[in-house]
């Protein structure tokens, strides 16, 4: 269990859960052809990714940033532009990481030593200052940035979809540049989840579950929490503009929606909360669960409405219509946050005799 750092699931139905998710993911172009299905299997890899750096702050510290859509974005920006302004070559995707992460990192440090030593209340504050600024900011540099259009661009040769690496006539499969780029961002994701796993099973972790337990009693014992606080942002932001970069890979563009929107940081939240806080584990379950929701639960609401409506059945056509499944999906997650109040991942942990989430690992 070292890959695990030690933390591997406390309980079998966890263990299991997250056996099938990563196995259908790592098999999502063989087992479910199509367009929409390889997107949402990208778009689970790139989230849980992104949550996972999130509940490292909200989780193990308990500081509450939403400046996590901005580190996002910087990373999406940064590949794009390079993509954009050097052409689709290997040296513009270098050029895209050597600059959108350290200037993740350096935001995240000025962040961090300016605000992360007064309350929380205020780094919460500060950070949707910093990120409503830097919204706009892209939309005004449209010489830059595309504005709201955003920039699309092309991406080298093998990542492609009309590079063929491997005959269908060959394997009975086509391995192309989209399902190579869809493994490059299934592969990443993983190893970003498996580091913080580390991270947060380290000394460091612990010491960040002391400060958010009770932070004056952790500088009575010698930690220094606005270094350990300010350290821990900046692993965050490193994540958060890594997974903003293979998103723009996916997508093949960047812009105001989909790399900065205040919907995403909304989103990111609400998983959080689903899969359970302070485990690393839910941020793959409450990615999972959020997007399949997401993509999936109108056309699950349309058949059903359909077939009440077949049935005779009164009222269930109207209530379970397709145009509601907002409202369905808003219910869900009431629902899952009674019955789940430490998340997937804490209840399954409890039911099976291991720690709650949000405890020591």
């Amino acid at each position: 269990m070292m890959i695990l750092s030690g933390d591997p699931p406390r309980s079998r139905v966890l263990t299991l859960l997250l056996v099938v998710i990563i196995l259908a993911l790592a098999a999502t172009p063989f087992l479910f052809p199509g367009a929409k299905a390889l997107n949402v299997a990208a778009k689970i890899c790139v989230f849980a990714a992104l949550v996972a750096s999130y509940d490292l702050l909200l989780g193990y510290t308990g500081s509450v940033s939403f400046a996590h859509t901005m580190f996002y974005g910087i990373g999406s920006y940064a590949i794009a532009i390079a993509l954009y302004g050097m052409g689709p070559n290997w040296a513009a995707v270098a050029t895209g990481i050597v600059t959108g992460l350290p200037l993740a990192a350096l935001l995240a440090l000025a962040i961090g030593l300016f605000s992360l030593r007064v309350a929380a209340i205020f780094f919460a504050m500060i950070t949707l200052a910093v990120a409503s600024a830097f919204q706009v900011l892209a939309s005004q540099l449209s010489w830059l940035t595309g504005g709201e259009d955003g920039r699309s661009f092309q991406l080298p040769e093998l990542l492609r979809p009309g590079s063929v690496l491997i005959s269908k006539s060959l394997f009975g499969f086509e391995i192309n540049g989209r399902i190579l780029t869809y493994y490059l961002v299934f592969a990443i994701s993983g190893l970003m989840i498996l580091a913080l796993l580390r991270v947060v099973n380290s000394p460091f972790g612990r010491v960040l579950q002391a400060i958010r337990e009770n932070r004056f009693r952790a500088e009575a014992l010698g930690f220094r929490t606005v270094f350990h606080l300010t350290y821990a942002n900046c692993l965050a932001a490193l994540v958060a503009a890594s997974a903003g970069i293979l998103n723009a890979l996916w997508l093949r563009y960047a812009g105001p929606d989909t790399s900065l929107s205040f919907s995403i940081m909304l989103d990111i939240l609400l998983m959080v909360v689903i899969g359970g806080m302070g485990t690393i584990y839910g941020a793959i379950i409450g990615a999972t669960i959020f997007i399949l929701a997401q993509n999936y639960l109108q056309s699950l609401m349309g058949v059903a409405s359909k077939a009440a409506g077949e049935a005779g059945l009164p009222l269930l056509p109207g209530l379970l219509h397709p145009d509601r499944w907002l409202l369905w999906l808003g219910l869900l997650f009431i629902a899952s946050v009674y019955f789940f109040p430490t998340g997937v991942v804490g209840r399954l942990r409890k039911a099976g005799g291991g720690k709650s989430a949000g405890g020591p690992h």
